[in-house]
């Protein structure tokens, strides 16, 4: 069978499963990796080859929050297919008091919020608006600045959502050209080796109640087949470093379940 119709029969056999709690296993032992870190949360993987997911924590899992910094994906993409992004290593000038310009590989890796935020400004709302509406990203909801609603909770996306939007990310499904969702996918390879390879994007931000919230999702690739994954953190810590908190608390979870090793 064609590749092509081979990726699109995964990603619309997803598309399917992903949004049914029948077609998804329970598993509550994956909470102890949250209570060590003091966060509830919930994580989703998908394993791609099978169409099977594992859960931890559904009600959360379908649960709209904050993209927070973990919109940079889909900025990036908007960025890069409107031409206000040109390649990875392209440095825009901010107005914040970070140190040096950074290129879209640092402020991606540093979920630096100015340079998202100007990148967003040369976007503009309307375009901003149109690719959002495209894809259906989340709620969709937009109200407020351009340069701060994925910061201000009124977009709103669930883990379910995240885990469907990355995988279509990685087969080249949404409606982007096909150099931006591979620019994306490049920023987004933290670590490459004979074994694996891990990429994922991070968010952190505050929900409603200026509690902290936290994101990583991703892929991993072992052996020529794909595992989708997606973490949701909350924590009333005000002073928790949700990113670190995040790759942990995820790392974890995928060593337990046997990854990183070659072995999938």
């Amino acid at each position: 069978m064609n590749k092509n119709i081979l990726l699109f029969i995964s990603v619309l056999t997803f598309t399917f499963v992903s949004c049914s709690s029948n077609n998804a296993k329970v598993n509550n032992d994956l909470k102890v990796y949250f209570d060590s870190s003091n966060v509830e949360g919930s994580f989703a993987l998908l394993n791609n080859q099978l169409g099977k997911i594992t859960v931890y924590n559904m009600k959360m899992d379908t649960l709209r929050v904050s993209p927070a910094t973990s919109f940079k994906i889909l900025n990036s993409l908007i960025g890069v297919q409107t031409g206000k992004i040109t390649d990875e290593n392209m440095i825009i000038k901010t107005d914040s008091s970070e140190t040096k310009p950074l290129t879209l590989k640092e402020a991606f890796r540093k979920s630096s919020v100015p340079y998202f935020q100007a990148v967003a400004r040369e976007i503009g709302k309307d375009t901003m608006r149109f690719w959002i509406d495209s894809i259906g990203y989340g709620n969709k909801n937009i109200t407020g600045s351009v340069d701060s609603f994925w910061l201000n909770n009124k977009l709103k996306i669930s883990p379910d959502e995240q885990l469907g939007f990355v995988s279509k990310l990685y087969f080249d499904q949404l409606p982007f050209q096909k150099y931006a969702q591979q620019m994306v996918r490049d920023v987004m390879l933290q670590e490459d080796n004979t074994l694996y390879k891990y990429s994922y994007a991070t968010g952190a931000g505050l929900d409603e109640m200026g509690n902290p919230i936290g994101w990583v999702t991703g892929w991993i690739e072992e052996n020529r087949h794909v595992y989708f994954f997606v973490t949701l953190l909350k924590s009333k810590d005000k002073n928790m470093d949700m990113t670190a908190t995040g790759i942990k608390v995820t790392t974890g979870i995928m060593k337990s379940l046997g990854y990183f090793k070659g072995q999938k």
